[in-house]
């Protein structure tokens, strides 16, 4: 009798989670692929003349401002094609990083195949909106790749690859903490130093060649104001964090304009406790393995987002696959699946529909599972290794 056993693969798996994504693509009519996401924003921004970060200014970093005028001129100008075109690309990226999370999952459980957790995470995604209303599965990709590479003791390509994932978003730069806790102080350098070289190549070439509308697009979040946190509740802002309409963007002074409520706390005074807490869990926290390196990164993105003024319903898909391998199996299916339905009632049921009281009900809930989610990282797993064989 055989008793060989047939494994999922990570390629499988991410196989069957871009498939299980393109034949749902497939069966949606072109206001479903749209639906509440920012395509048609993307849209516009991609149809204005001139070049990003040149001509005019954007409130995202580089990459994806090219990457959507590349989109506009292979659909001839079509919004249809270049949602499409865009959704697929998103799709594609997910997919990547599904592939990640499963080698990732090999490489912190010590498994010949990967577990229950990448099925899960495939499984979540699936059918997940905000991997194809966004471009952050890009940044996701950035920021799993990164993290696989700087624990294959790969430290200057994981570098490379985070810091080119801080040109999509800033998000993937936190993922160097991983360095920092878990290698050589040699080799954390290394990664910190080319993912510096990435970011200063590139903005630094943009600002030599039209420092005006790089600086306004760079400064342009910082005049965002809060948005969907306890600092918003607190600054009675209760909207999203969308900006003004695109024809402001030839005009650099409209990216310094501050939107909704001024702060009534700054953000530099409330970083000061959450610095202090990091420095704690830096200091407190023991280096642990792989699996503890992961979950000191979900630490990270816990202090992040309770300090930050802002937050948006889609960097849910950040902490998903942190929570799937920092935390056991169980916590990490139940917290992701809270945190999964609180981001949906938020944006599209809610908001879209005009209950921006809500708010008031969503924001605390939301700020307590992230909350949950760093204290139960920061937490030593007792049991690690009965629990990481089952998982």
């Amino acid at each position: 009798m055989n008793s060989k056993r047939t494994h999922l693969t990570p390629l499988v798996i991410a196989g069957l989670f871009l498939a299980s994504r393109l034949l749902l693509l497939a069966g949606l009519p072109l206001d479903g692929l749209t639906g509440y996401s920012d395509l048609h924003h993307f849209y516009e921004l991609a149809r204005l003349p001139g070049l990003p970060f040149i001509h005019y200014w954007v409130e995202f970093p580089p990459v994806f401002s090219f990457l959507g005028k590349l989109l506009y001129l292979l659909s001839s100008g079509r919004e249809s094609t270049f949602a499409t075109l865009a959704a697929m690309i998103f799709s594609i990226a997910l997919g990547a990083s599904v592939f990640f999370f499963a080698k990732l999952d090999l490489l912190v459980n010590q498994r010949e195949a990967p577990g229950a957790a990448s099925l899960v995470l495939a499984a979540i995604l699936a059918g997940l909106p905000y991997g194809w209303w966004y471009f952050d599965p890009l940044a996701l990709l950035a920021m799993l790749w990164g993290v696989w590479l700087i624990l294959k003791d790969r430290p200057t390509v994981g570098g490379l690859v985070l810091g080119f994932g801080a040109l999509v978003k800033w998000f993937p730069l936190m993922a160097l903490v991983v360095a920092w806790r878990g290698r050589s102080t040699k080799r954390a350098l290394l990664a910190s130093a080319s993912a510096l070289a990435v970011i200063l190549f590139v903005l630094g070439g943009l600002y030599l060649v039209a420092p005006d509308m790089t600086t306004a697009s760079l400064r342009s979040q910082l005049s965002k104001g809060s948005w969907e946190t306890v600092w918003a509740l607190v600054d009675g802002n209760l909207g999203t964090g969308n900006f003004g309409p695109e024809s402001e963007r030839a005009d650099p002074l409209f990216a310094a304009q501050p939107m909704g409520n001024p702060p009534r706390i700054p953000s530099w005074l409330t970083l000061i406790p959450f610095a202090g807490l990091g420095l704690l869990a830096l200091v407190k926290i023991p280096r642990g393995d792989a699996r503890g390196q992961v979950a000191f990164l979900g630490v990270t993105w816990t202090l992040f987002l309770l300090w930050s003024p802002g937050w948006s319903p889609q960097w849910v898909l950040y902490l998903l696959p942190l929570m799937l391998l920092g935390l056991p199996l169980p916590r990490g299916v139940l917290l992701s699946l809270a945190l999964v339905i609180v981001s949906l009632l938020e944006w599209p049921i809610l908001l879209s529909r005009g209950a921006f009281e809500s708010l008031y009900l969503l924001v605390p809930l939301r700020t307590l599972l992230v909350a949950a989610m760093g204290v139960l990282m920061a937490l030593p797993r007792s049991g690690e290794s009965s629990v990481g064989a089952g998982g």
